[in-house]
């Protein structure tokens, strides 16, 4: 798709979402084009003042970040995403920021009628602060959510659950050890994992010259 066939964006809408999941492999999806010949950030930073962070993925705004409100916890929408079934389209709208070294994470959903007359959904996302409680014996501290999106990409959405013990790590990737599957919805393409904490394999002992076995 060129910038041309691209849509207009709407008021405070993500231009472009940038996923570095795959710190080898970042891809860009763009979404709509910026009024008045505007260019659509492409920066892999968050530091042009048009990006909302959110774990691995930058969300890319025509609008200047410093002019949202912050996100109050739990209560105020940071986004909305609608989809739109008859195109299989979505659109994401940003209401606020949320404040620094928090995450987001589903609200509610809600149906709506689109302007074609068709039943889609709106999908609100709120924020909250990142989990300081410790994991349990055998309790996973990461959920991986994982869908295909092109032949070799994946869309993946990792979210924190608990802290690991002192001296373990919880994994950053699906295809980590400790990572195993969890359930599968064939109808969505989406594929679960659970993540479990590790031990530091900084803190392993080295043998030295001479060592027995």
């Amino acid at each position: 798709m060129t910038e041309e066939d691209l849509p207009d964006c709407r008021a405070r809408q993500v231009c472009s979402k940038v996923d570095l999941y795959d710190a080898t492999q970042p891809w860009i999806e763009r979404k709509c084009r910026c009024l008045g010949h505007k260019p659509c950030s492409s920066d892999l930073s968050g530091e042009d003042n048009h990006t909302l962070s959110d774990k691995t993925t930058l969300y890319k705004t025509c609008e200047p970040i410093k002019r949202l409100p912050k996100c109050r916890y739990f209560k105020d929408a940071a986004w909305t995403i609608y989809s739109f079934p008859d195109t299989n389209a979505t659109q994401q709208i940003v209401n606020c920021h949320c404040p620094k070294a928090s995450m987001t994470y589903l609200l509610k959903k809600l149906s709506y009628t689109t302007p074609s007359g068709e039943l889609g959904n709106q999908y609100q996302f709120a924020c909250s602060p990142q989990s300081r409680l410790r994991c349990s014996r055998k309790e996973p501290c990461k959920l991986f959510s994982v869908r295909r999106r092109h032949e070799q990409i994946d869309e993946v959405n990792a979210s924190t659950i608990c802290q690991c013990p002192r001296d373990h790590t919880c994994p950053r990737h699906h295809t980590e050890p400790g990572v195993l599957p969890g359930v599968t919805y064939a109808a969505e393409d989406i594929r679960t994992y659970h993540g479990y904490c590790m031990p530091d394999p900084s803190l392993d002992t080295y043998r030295f010259v001479g060592d027995k076995d």
